[in-house]
């Protein structure tokens, strides 16, 4: 278990806008950072990291947290393996206490599969140039593809030998558990009932996936390998030329671009994405000194991974091979990428050419000066590739606009659709109100498929929440205001001025000695006396449980920390506690000077907000009291029994209900 004062230096050192900042692309707004959010889909950011406070909160889907919950959420850490990750990030060595034998026990399931895969990484790169048959075989493979000593090691690439069992019996030498060989797809488990693989022997019970392939490792966003692509070296129709790793906890193939991790810098760096199609594409690109390139791994482009390429950049350029029909097949692939509203350019390389050849047959400059030259916009692309078919058939013609027009359509953005469409006209020679009224029938034919497909996956009734009264609504807004204000201004002080009164009431005459009194306290304990004065307890169990523990620090005269409250282990409460203390509206530092609007900061008003939070929460108290008390006049009455007493109460009641209502400026009807 790691200990106390380890985990305080490494939330005290991790700052929140170099972790998220590895995997989201962030833009200063203010004194934040803004960017699209990595937990929900969004085209408009609202993902907002505070530097100043270390955090993040996420306006949109509600999502919050530091640098450790960062990694908990969107890499699947653990708590524990979240700090070691930042603990290596930052240099900081952990200290570890005592843990007990079921602590020690306990293995995270998609850590260990995360273990075995770093494992087999390692493990392939070793036979790459340490074993015979990997320096014979599968190092001048690479070689001959062009690739440097420097690359190979750069993308950790690798190889498995050509043996039934080898890597199997080796990872479990080293005290790795099966289970986790066959999760993650690096072991087959032999079905005993079979005979052993044809060619060789098998092993006990697992023999290897990926027996006599080069190895493609790939990395997550945070660099850890997640899966593994293998090419076959030998030459043979009955076995696949490529092999994935299977689905897994770890490995979600729609998910994943291989060569994320090495691309994201470059990518916001030149503000554009190059897509290519496969491992050796990417490879090549990056030793050619283009590193914002991803692949998508041979499969069909998904949305998952669009929006991935979204969280860094708003431009793609998709580089084609000049298969005519392998880039029909593809340009389905455009259109996703128009409608998450990224912006598409498409390069075509050479007859016989793909990224891979044509890196290894050109300069750095001449491949960096060709993609830059050839990038044409995916209108031009698409109309120059369809129009060859096209000639002077007019139903061919019409069918062609179609399609173009019906890519246009795709395009979220109003005025990117107005340009494409000026464009297509020019392109086309075809008026251009002919071009809007068909893309306005194929937008509204899109409309209606999206309200039929809503409607058609509407909730549930038995699956709504149910509706709560009004009551209990602001009950927990105001309960909700209460803590707020405590974690933001608990240390501060509120100043309170009393005129003191003669016995028949009237103020002391101005001047003379002792008239005034002023007093001082901290708002921390003036809330927790108002509550504790009439008995008020904090109902939603969630506020109750922050506002214990402040009540607890507050006895034990410790000053309340907010940092205490937004590294705390329990998530629920950090969570909130960042909810809290975090607003979407930040006035800029001129405001005042270009609107001639003063607007009061909240410190400036804090005693009108304390007081008027604990009279709103008083008075929903003495409502409640209203009502009970009301009940049992209706109760006793119809049993015939004394209610004088319970008719004075509730006078009471209505004149305290009435003073704080005056206080707070408000009528309460009922």
């Amino acid at each position: 278990m790691i200990s106390k004062s380890t985990i305080d230096r490494i939330t005290e050192t991790a700052r929140v806008e170099d972790v998220v900042g590895e995997f989201v692309h962030l833009k200063k707004r203010g004194v934040n950072l803004l960017g699209l959010c990595p937990f929900h889909n969004e085209k408009t950011p609202s993902f907002n990291v505070n530097p100043a406070r270390n955090i993040y909160k996420c306006f949109g889907c509600g999502k919050a947290g530091n640098a450790v919950t960062f990694l908990m959420e969107h890499e699947h850490y653990t708590y524990p393996d979240a700090l070691r990750s930042l603990a290596k990030k930052y240099n900081i060595e952990i200290e570890e206490e005592n843990q007990t034998p079921e602590q020690a026990a306990i293995r995270d399931e998609k850590e260990s599969m995360l273990l075995v895969n770093a494992f087999a990484q390692k493990y392939f790169s070793d036979n790459l140039f340490d074993r015979p048959e990997g320096k014979s075989i599968a190092l001048p493979y690479f070689k001959e593809r062009g690739f440097t000593e420097a690359t190979i090691k750069k993308f950790q690439l690798g190889y498995s030998l050509d043996e039934w069992n080898a890597f199997s019996d080796a990872i479990l030498k080293n005290g790795y558990a099966e289970e986790f060989l066959v999760k993650t797809g690096l072991s087959i488990a032999k079905d005993k009932s079979l005979s052993p693989p044809i060619g060789g022997r098998g092993g006990e019970g697992l023999f290897d996936r990926f027996k006599g392939r080069v190895m493609f490792p790939i990395h997550n966003l945070a660099g850890r390998v997640i899966a593994f692509g293998g090419r076959i070296l030998k030459k043979d129709e009955k076995t696949a030329k490529y092999l994935n790793s299977p689905e897994s906890e770890v490995y979600h193939k729609s998910k994943v671009l291989y060569g994320i991790y090495f691309a994201k810098n470059g990518i916001v760096q030149q503000d554009n994405c190059y897509l290519v199609e496969g491992y050796t594409d990417v490879i090549s690109l990056h030793q050619a000194g283009i590193e914002n390139v991803v692949a998508s791994s041979g499969t069909a482009l998904t949305t998952e991974q669009i929006r991935l390429i979204a969280r860094y950049t708003k431009n793609v350029t998709v580089l084609y091979d000049a298969d005519p029909a392998g880039i029909k097949a593809s340009l389905r692939g455009i259109d996703m990428i128009l409608e998450e509203g990224l912006n598409v350019k498409v390069v075509l390389f050479p007859q016989g050419e793909d990224p891979d050849s044509f890196s290894k047959n050109h300069s750095s400059s001449e491949v960096q000066q060709f993609l830059k030259t050839n990038a044409k916009d995916f209108i031009v692309f698409k109309t120059s590739l369809l129009v060859e078919e096209v000639k002077d058939d007019p139903v061919k013609k019409a069918l062609l606009i179609r399609d173009v027009v019906e890519s246009i359509a795709k395009i979220p953005d109003p005025i990117i659709r107005s340009t494409y469409t000026k464009k297509c006209s020019a392109l086309l020679d075809i008026q251009e109100q002919i071009l809007i009224a068909e893309l306005n029938k194929i937008r509204r034919s899109q409309l209606k498929k999206q309200t039929d497909r809503e409607e058609a996956e509407s909730i549930p009734l038995d699956l709504l929440p149910v509706y709560q009264p009004l009551a209990d609504e602001d009950a927990e807004h105001q309960e909700r205001e209460i803590v707020r204000l405590l974690l933001i201004f608990a240390n501060h002080d509120l100043h309170f001025v009393d005129i003191i009164q003669t016995e028949e009431g009237k103020p002391v005459h101005t001047g003379s000695a002792g008239e005034v009194k002023e007093t001082t306290i901290k708002v921390s304990r003036f809330i927790l006396n108002e509550l504790e004065k009439d008995g008020i307890v904090i109902e939603n169990i969630l506020y109750q449980k922050v506002f214990t523990e402040i009540f607890s620090l507050i006895q034990q005269q410790e000053l309340l920390d907010q940092q205490y409250f937004i590294h705390h282990t329990d998530a629920e409460i950090a969570n909130l506690a960042i909810s809290l203390i975090s607003s979407p509206y930040l006035l800029s530092d001129n405001w005042a000077t270009m609107h001639r609007i003063a607007v009061p900061s909240e410190e400036f008003v804090l005693n009108s907000a304390v007081k008027g939070s604990i009279n709103a929460i008083k008075i929903r108290s003495v409502m409640k009291l209203l009502k009970e008390n009301r009940d049992k006049i209706k109760d006793e009455y119809q049993s015939g029994k004394e209610i004088g007493s319970l008719l004075e109460t509730q006078q009471q009641l209505e004149k305290v209900k009435m003073e704080l209502s005056k206080e707070l400026g408000i009528d309460v009807l009922k």
